[in-house]
């Protein structure tokens, strides 16, 4: 994992780089959606520590994208901007053991239901740190 200032996103493929743009991801030989960008809310990672005392660096959560200030869970099914790029949500993007094996134990538990969103890219771009994220209106009833 390293954390990058921009990276570029390519429709139907995810970031360049990435391991799962490379198809050499953990899950690669599976194939489904939401594996071409993964996000989490920083608020989650600092409840970890608040909550569990588990210092979790951003980085070592094998995510994608870090946010800030975005219910990432209410976006299953929406689009989003970010930047030039437009990602779909497609699912929760629950831990896994193999993320606390490669991180630390209770890491599972203290992201249970916070592990950030799954997304598909839409329409790719350019993706830099401190990019806005635009969310669409909020269908009404």
């Amino acid at each position: 994992m390293q954390t990058l200032k921009r990276v570029k996103a390519v429709a139907g493929r995810g970031l360049e780089g990435d391991r799962y743009f490379s198809k050499i991801g953990t899950y690669s030989s599976d194939p489904g959606t939401g594996r071409e960008v993964t996000l989490i809310e920083i608020e989650a990672i600092e409840a970890l520590k608040r909550d569990y005392d588990i210092d979790l660096p951003a980085a070592l959560s094998r995510r994608n994208i870090v946010t800030r200030g975005v219910a990432l869970n209410h976006l299953v099914g929406r689009e989003i901007k970010i930047g030039e790029t437009i990602l779909r949500g497609t699912r929760l993007c629950d831990p896994c053991s193999h993320l606390e094996k490669l991180s630390r134990q209770g890491v599972l538990r203290g992201l249970i239901h916070r592990g950030g969103l799954r997304a598909d890219v839409v329409a790719g771009g350019l993706i830099q740190v401190g990019d806005p994220i635009i969310l669409p209106p909020v269908p009404s009833k």
